[in-house]
């Protein structure tokens, strides 16, 4: 049986409607909005032996095509990799231990190295991705309690690049980086899809958010906003249909009250529709193909 989800995975309230009903791959994905602080979420999902089962045997196939690393697939990584580490430079001077959390290739450590000339690491749980970046020289490990286990030592730098939506709870995993990974003067540089403008509601995405709950979700786990931005690059010039936030371990150590965000459906609905218009009277600017790919609307 599927898991339901009672409360909410930001303020825990168990008050929550019906949000969205849609179809992804063949699979019914239902998404539910929190009646006090206006988060997204999805409810009924996989449980976690269901999910484990999941990323392993399907999760590159269904997004992908392929149980591996293939070209287009390496290309965007690469273009995502450069912009995230320029991002970063723009606010941090320095880096000497960096963790790149769903590492994937290896583009974003070979990014942040050559941007910072750091040490840099990974924890990427997909075997293949593994083996690949493994074979170019990256060092990657399976999980964080495998990496903490074979010793490794607090960062300065952690990076989750199209992450934290698939995880079961959010919440406490920054929290967790915040008291056990990231060092007391470092930082945590989140992209996660844009509630308002990107489809968001797939299968593997168990969070949905805007860039109000992305700030509320960041600060709740302890941490402060340094920099964020709402961006459509490598694909889009025009429609931001990503958030970037670059944050640190809150200094003052004071709990965070939240902030309600009101009128979640009416503000996708607009967003969906300007992406709409835009599309269909400037397709190239809405959704810029890579080489040898035809113009369409964005399906990850």
């Amino acid at each position: 049986m599927p898991e339901i989800v009672k409360n909410c995975l930001l303020c825990s309230s168990d008050r929550n409607l019906h949000f969205d009903t849609c179809t992804f791959a063949g699979r019914i994905v239902e998404n539910r909005i929190c009646r006090s602080c206006g988060f997204v979420f999805q409810s009924p999902r996989m449980t976690s032996d269901e999910a484990e089962i999941f990323y392993t045997s399907e999760y590159r196939q269904l997004y992908q095509g392929s149980p591996g690393p293939n070209p287009k697939d390496l290309h965007m990584q690469e273009l995502r990799a450069g912009l995230l580490a320029s991002f970063a430079g723009r606010h941090i001077h320095q880096v000497s231990r960096h963790l790149d959390i769903g590492s994937s290739a290896g583009s974003l450590i070979q990014s942040i190295h050559q941007k910072f000339d750091s040490q840099s690491v990974g924890v990427e749980p997909g075997q293949a991705y593994r083996e690949f970046a493994s074979a170019a020289g990256f060092k990657v490990y399976a999980s964080l309690q495998e990496m903490q286990s074979a010793g490794e030592t607090k960062f300065d730098l952690v990076t989750m690049s199209h992450v934290l939506e698939h995880l079961p709870d959010p919440l406490s995993y920054l929290i967790h980086l915040r008291e056990e990974i990231i060092t007391f003067d470092g930082c945590l540089l989140v992209e996660v899809p844009n509630l308002y403008f990107h489809d968001s509601f797939e299968v593997a995405h168990l969070s949905s958010f805007s860039i109000h709950t992305l700030w509320q979700l960041v600060r709740k786990a302890g941490f402060e906003m340094i920099a964020s931005q709402k961006h459509g690059l490598p694909r889009s010039r025009v429609i931001p249909y990503f958030l970037t936030v670059l944050c640190c371990p809150s200094k003052t150590g004071k709990d965070y009250r939240l902030k309600p965000e009101r009128f979640v459906l009416q503000k996708r609905r607009l967003g969906l529709f300007q992406r709409r218009m835009v599309s269909h009277f400037f397709p190239t600017l809405a959704w810029k193909p890579l080489p040898e790919e035809k113009i369409q609307e964005p399906s990850l």
